[in-house]
């Protein structure tokens, strides 16, 4: 038998709510919305507050080939871009830009770490 699309849902506002997504990143605790699109004003209690910069080394789907990746910049592509090119000039390695994910060839953690540091971020190593 098929339901038919003219019955109202027994508990609507929960069907407009977002339960899961992944293409969204951190909400925003008050507005719901996306933590770049937040709508609260400044200094609001319970406003997300902004995550440290993730400094990590992968190896999953580079045939055993280590790379150093940096997560949690909330910059614009074209910031983050710039950041990335600062960053390889200062490990002396190449490296690329995917979905707003910086990625150095090697393992440069200790290095990028005390970089972003000193440029004014709160970056951690993550990961062993």
């Amino acid at each position: 038998m098929r339901r038919t699309n003219n019955k109202r849902r027994h508990n609507a506002a929960m069907a407009a709510r977002i339960v899961y997504s992944t293409g969204v990143g951190s909400l925003c605790p008050n507005c719901r919305r996306p933590v770049r699109e937040c709508v609260c004003p400044k200094g609001v209690p319970g406003t997300a507050k902004p995550a440290a910069v993730r400094v990590a080394r992968e190896i999953k789907g580079r045939a055993g080939k280590g790379v150093t990746t940096i997560t949690g910049l909330p910059l614009s592509l074209s910031d983050i871009e710039s950041l990335a090119t600062q960053l390889k000039k200062r490990c002396g390695s190449g490296g690329t830009v995917r979905e707003g994910v910086i990625e150095i060839q090697g393992d440069h953690r200790d290095v990028i770490v005390a970089e972003l540091i000193k440029l004014g971020w709160a970056a951690k190593k993550s990961g062993g």
